[in-house]
């Protein structure tokens, strides 16, 4: 379905997450795209995970972004060099293993001396978690990070992920799939399939 005008129509970039509120602001509904962008708004919302205090929520989106900015782009590229390329490409392999382990230590560095990234659980640590539960296909090792792994464990127990992770479960993309969202081009702005 996310190749349909319909999904496109909330989200430009042919990606999930997206959401509909329908319940949004004044009463409307509301979509937001890009993962970053819902957790804040539910944050708002609904008043929970994302502090009200200006120098906490700062903190928050510091971390939040250095998810959306760097550990997430940089493990989607190792996990692709190290599971999904076509041909072995060392340097690929190399350059974002290593820019993993680089982030893996920002992130042990930050988490040696407090529980959560941020001072309370928050929607940083929402949005960081799932990048660090694919540990290995990033070439790191949780024994070499030890903060990261008390925190990874501390996070995963948490009622609600076990939950969530109990309903949903890793799906890939078929060819066709694959085929349409790699075939958007600046020379094909329908976003029909080449």
């Amino acid at each position: 379905d996310q190749f349909k005008p319909d999904f496109m129509a909330i989200s430009p970039n042919n990606r999930m997450p997206a959401i509909i509120d329908p319940d949004g602001p004044g009463g409307a509904p509301i979509s937001v795209f890009e993962s970053g962008a819902i957790l804040q708004y539910l944050g708002r919302k609904f008043g929970r995970f994302y502090p009200t205090d200006e120098r906490k929520r700062v903190q928050v989106e510091e971390w939040l972004f250095w998810q959306v900015g760097g550990l997430g782009p940089m493990a989607g590229q190792a996990h692709h060099f190290r599971a999904f390329a076509p041909e072995v490409v060392p340097y690929g392999i190399r350059r974002y293993t290593d820019e993993c382990n680089r982030l893996y230590g920002v992130l042990e560095r930050r988490l040696s001396d407090r529980e959560f990234v941020a001072g309370d659980y928050s929607i940083a640590d929402m949005a960081i978690w799932p990048w660090i539960v694919t540990h290995r296909r990033q070439g790191q090792d949780l024994a070499r990070f030890p903060a990261i792994a008390r925190w990874f464990a501390a996070i995963r127990d948490r009622p609600d992920v076990v939950r969530a992770y109990a309903i949903g479960h890793e799906q890939h993309a078929d060819s066709e799939a694959y085929r349409f969202l790699y075939g958007q081009t600046a020379a094909n702005l329908t976003g029909s399939p080449r």
